[in-house]
């Protein structure tokens, strides 16, 4: 790893630790093994290097979403890739992001750092919630909007849809993050989740009939 991505891993680190305000440039040098003038060589500022890893998380997403086969940002090409997936299928995607978003070490330290600051710092308050509340809405509110007009979803609403996928989803990772050993449980309610998702909202009877009889055999 270069000084330019090692100055990044140790900043995360210390944010997540100490908090943002508490952590000064001369600080993530020292962590690093260098000395402050050497650090302003790759980033200008403690704000630059917060900037960076903010990219540098928006980027490792996106490589895990190519993985995935989608594409995470662009809804009106998700939505295609959707509509054409089974619900085991959907269940086994939620489940792999579900556990992307918990265990990448880059992405736990960052959401743990702005769960932390949003109480302390306006700014930082502004970044959890585009980051964890306003971007996720918008990205699945336009990617249910096009189910719907597909005629693959039903709804009057769509924003509250969106509220009824992602809260619950948002509530499983925080859980997780407090308590690890709930993670096993938290995958079976996230199962369950979705199942119960499609159940509600699917305008293809033969979907919902499909459920309704998963449902029949799990409780007998």
């Amino acid at each position: 790893m270069d000084t330019k991505h090692r100055i990044l891993e140790e900043a995360l680190t210390l944010f997540s630790e100490k908090g943002y305000a508490n952590v000064f440039v001369a600080d993530i040098a020292e962590r690093v093994g260098i000395k402050a003038p050497s650090l302003y060589k790759h980033y200008k500022n403690k704000q630059a290097i917060f900037d960076a890893i903010i990219e540098e998380m928006n980027r490792r997403f996106l490589e895990q979403a190519g993985a995935l086969r989608i594409n995470g940002t662009d809804a009106s090409v998700d939505a295609e890739i959707y509509k054409n997936i089974s619900e085991d299928q959907l269940i086994t995607l939620g489940n792999d992001l579900f556990l992307y978003f918990l265990h990448d070490e880059y992405t736990r330290r960052f959401r743990k750092m702005l769960t932390i600051e949003q109480f302390h710092d306006k700014k930082l308050a502004d970044v959890y919630m585009k980051q964890y509340v306003d971007d996720p809405l918008s990205y699945q509110g336009m990617l249910l909007g096009l189910m719907v007009s597909a005629g693959v979803l039903q709804t009057e609403n769509v924003e509250i849809m969106t509220l009824h996928f992602y809260s619950p989803i948002y509530m499983l990772l925080t859980i997780c993050d407090r308590e690890p050993k709930r993670e096993a449980e938290a995958l079976k309610t996230l199962e369950a989740h979705i199942r119960q998702f499609n159940m509600l909202y699917a305008r293809n009877e033969n979907i919902v009939q499909d459920n309704k009889k998963k449902s029949g055999r799990r409780k007998s």
